[in-house]
């Protein structure tokens, strides 16, 4: 399989079906958490122009530990409650920041970050296994409709353990 070049359509609902489509495409029939985690987190960081990093953090006892991921070195681990992955994580509710240097308690990964989106990811009994975390270099650049969107696109995923 080979990634193809597409055009995102600036609709949400449109963008958001297509990148359904390409996660579905390029995790179907896996069940290795790190092989699907990897190729969603390259797609969705190919569908996101302005994101300067794409990726997962796993909850490992009381920590999230860094996974697959597109974009800089990023801190491999963070803490229940911890910034706005650990916020997500704690309180069970997608966070979406327009300026991380007015989020108290914000781990800066890249300086030259601004927004963030961070979306808690579930097992079928309703537990967290993890979270998706976006950055961008844009303010602002993450929105409600985004919030939304990826979480109706990650169910294109296979089940995770």
């Amino acid at each position: 399989m080979s990634y193809i070049e597409v055009r995102y359509p600036a609709e949400k609902p449109a963008f958001y079906a297509l990148l359904a489509e390409q996660l579905r495409l390029y995790t179907a029939g896996e069940n290795d958490a790190t092989a699907v985690l990897a190729n969603a987190s390259a797609t969705i960081r190919q569908a996101f122009a302005d994101a300067n990093w794409v990726g997962f953090y796993l909850v490992k006892g009381q920590e999230l530990v860094l996974g697959p991921f597109q974009g800089k070195p990023a801190v491999t681990r963070i803490g229940f409650g911890k910034g706005v992955c650990g916020t997500a994580w704690a309180r069970d509710e997608a966070q979406v920041v327009a300026e991380v240097a007015c989020f108290a308690g914000h781990i800066a990964c890249d300086c030259n970050t601004h927004a963030e989106l961070v979306l808690p990811l579930h097992r079928a009994d309703g537990s967290i296994w993890g979270v998706l975390d976006m950055d961008s270099v844009v303010p602002g650049y993450f929105t409600a409709a985004d919030r939304d969107g990826l979480a109706q696109a990650l169910g294109a995923l296979p089940p995770l353990p």
